[in-house]
């Protein structure tokens, strides 16, 4: 009788114990890093926030190898700022759904940005001797 009545209690204790912990969720994500695929909205959504925050990197990480000015890294970030808010405009004025031309167009205009970007890079970047 006492052993079950240790056993019971050892049981009980280790519950109350253990409990709380397995409860407790993993260790929040720090602000700005929402885990793997961008956090609550899933793997497709906010696509264009992922592509942004890529561009941007890869603009610091051309300033910092003196391959671009901070000044024209800040111009392209904006100019890219302001075309993802046009996109998204014309996306929600037309209730989600861009047309055909719209798509195209904006398009062209992405790979313009994209196009600036790269000769800026190319003039500024050091020469290979």
């Amino acid at each position: 009788m006492r052993q079950g009545f240790l056993l019971r209690s050892v049981v009980a204790a280790s519950l109350l114990f253990s409990v709380p912990v397995l409860a407790e969720d993993a260790a929040p994500a720090p602000q700005g890093q929402e885990g793997h695929h961008g956090g609550r909205y899933g793997h497709k959504g906010m696509k264009g926030e992922r592509k942004l925050a890529r561009m941007e990197h890869r603009l610091d990480r051309a300033v910092s190898e003196g391959r671009l000015s901070q000044a024209q890294a800040d111009q392209f970030k904006t100019e890219a700022r302001q075309l993802r808010d046009e996109l998204k405009a014309q996306r929600d004025a037309a209730g989600g759904q861009l047309s055909e031309d719209q798509r195209l167009q904006a398009r062209e205009r992405v790979r313009a940005l994209r196009a600036k970007v790269k000769a800026a890079v190319q003039a500024n970047a050091p020469t290979k001797t």
